[in-house]
């Protein structure tokens, strides 16, 4: 795909520069951020860095930085090129590649969306695991933290120009924790360049939506119907986009606002908003629906039991732990969110959003739970969550979840397969998953982790419907918890 083949389909006429490096050149970026900055229109260039594999890397290069962002909704089905990638490089086969391309003057932003995962922090904690750093601290960096704060060291020791860290993933605080793990890393590494990045590097928060499934055949061949031209990597998208963000940018940004970005100075109330009312309800959808035997969102959120129990957790459990931003209006919002779950032609499969429970639910999970129960309450339904999301990886022994659960990829999942094997009751794996993932004051409710354990051993013995029935009944009862001492 050359750029003179789709010229009338291109969002910009192209890029000037690079001044951008974006670590994760996976679907979200270049239907999210890359579409942002073609919007813009204002030259900026963005080198795409790719975590290992190499498949998008090579199809961007021979396409000349080019592919396609496919829209569908049951209205119909649009296509655009936005242009705005400079080239593409694999960080797992030359990752001193990604410390030069940071550490180069030119670049002024290095944003990232390599999922809570990547960032090498410890859920419990919030702290940087030194354990999966380690290396890094004496060789040419692998991960992510390590990759920004030796770039930044660099940087401080030779032409000092600022820029600015950007994390665009699911992390609550995403850049005041980015700030802090590159600080623990410098300091873990005895760096002298810990007081030039608090002087000259920025790490705004910012909050991103939209709904960007996996690429399959079916996508590429009516990219290449609406095209005209093969395109071996379109990325395909819902309508709907969000992106929130501080305006803290140390060196220049684009005029992402063109595009419909918004800057505001609340976005830990829009983080919360999503984290909890999207991300959290969503991951429920994806677990009890894998567990109902359903491949996708539309067919999940579909089933009357599964809407319920969306709403019941969205209302009941995330609502009243949250705070609107100014002049927010929550019940288009809520609207929206079943709507767009609701799209039947997007088809967001159930074991892509069930992936990295253990990395997202104590994003989503912990603070809400204790916040209810702290006041007395059981949070039914996020104990269903965590309940839902152990039957779906890591199943009791005899228990099968289904091909969807199983398919749901964890980084915990052998970890805590061990765990269950080991367990001798429900109660004691309930336990043994609850202080691996979570934080210690969860992990230690003894109400919580009983509720929990309760639900597995009802979805286990009497299937995820019963279970949600259970969870239902409870909703016009809402039983108490001890109130925390």
């Amino acid at each position: 795909m050359k750029r003179t083949t789709v010229a009338k389909q291109l969002l910009t006429d192209g890029p000037v520069s690079t001044g951008i490096v974006h670590l994760g050149l996976g679907n979200f970026h270049r239907a999210h951020q890359a579409v942002y900055t073609a919007q813009a229109g204002d030259g900026w260039g963005i080198l795409g860095v790719a975590s290992r594999s190499t498949a998008v890397a090579d199809a961007m290069n021979a396409q000349d930085g080019l592919y396609s962002v496919l829209e569908l909704s049951p209205a119909g089905s649009s296509i655009s090129v936005p242009g705005v990638h400079t080239g593409a490089i694999v960080a797992a086969g030359n990752p001193a590649a990604v410390v030069d391309a940071i550490a180069a003057e030119p670049t002024r932003i290095v944003s990232a969306t390599v999922t809570e995962h990547g960032y090498c922090m410890d859920p419990g904690t919030h702290r940087l695991d030194l354990d999966r750093v380690a290396e890094d601290l004496h060789a040419t960096p692998r991960t992510v933290i390590g990759q920004l704060a030796r770039a930044l060291e660099r940087r401080a020791t030779t032409h000092q120009a600022p820029i600015t860290v950007l994390n665009c993933d699911n992390m609550q605080s995403n850049g005041t924790q980015t700030h802090s793990l590159v600080l623990e890393f410098l300091q873990a590494a005895g760096s002298t360049a810990v007081d030039w990045v608090a002087e000259h590097v920025t790490f705004p928060n910012s909050m991103v939506d939209r709904i960007v499934p996996a690429t399959t055949d079916a996508y590429r061949n009516t990219a290449a119907e609406l095209l005209g031209v093969r395109d071996r990597i379109p990325v395909p998208a819902e309508p709907f986009t969000m992106w929130v963000m501080e305006d803290r940018f140390a060196a220049g940004r684009p005029a992402w606002e063109r595009g419909g970005a918004i800057f505001s100075a609340e976005v830990e109330a829009y983080e919360l908003l999503k984290l909890r009312l999207l991300n959290g309800t969503h991951s429920l959808i994806a677990y009890l629906g894998a567990l109902d035997g359903r491949a996708t969102i539309p067919e999940s959120r579909g089933a009357d039991f599964i809407e319920s129990a969306a709403r019941a957790v969205l209302e009941d459990d995330y609502l009243p732990t949250v705070t609107l931003p100014q002049g927010f209006e929550l019940k288009p919002y809520v609207d929206s969110l079943f709507d767009r779950w609701s799209n039947h032609a997007l088809g967001h499969r159930t074991q892509q959003v069930g992936s990295d429970g253990s990395v997202k639910l104590p994003q989503r999970v912990p603070e809400p739970a204790l916040q209810l129960l702290n006041q007395g309450v059981m949070p039914e339904h996020l104990a269903l969550t965590v309940a839902a999301w152990i039957c779906c990886v890591v199943p009791l022994s005899g228990f099968d979840p289904g091909p969807h659960a199983q398919a749901m990829v964890d980084p915990a999942r052998k970890r805590l397969g061990a765990l269950a094997a080991q367990s001798r009751s429900t109660e004691d794996l309930v336990r043994a998953v609850l202080t691996q993932v979570f934080p210690t004051e969860l992990a230690e409710s003894n109400d919580f982790a009983r509720r929990v354990a309760e639900y597995v051993a009802v979805v286990t013995r009497d299937g995820v419907r019963a279970a949600a029935r259970v969870a239902a009944r409870s909703r016009t009862s809402r039983p108490q918890a001890s109130p925390a001492a």
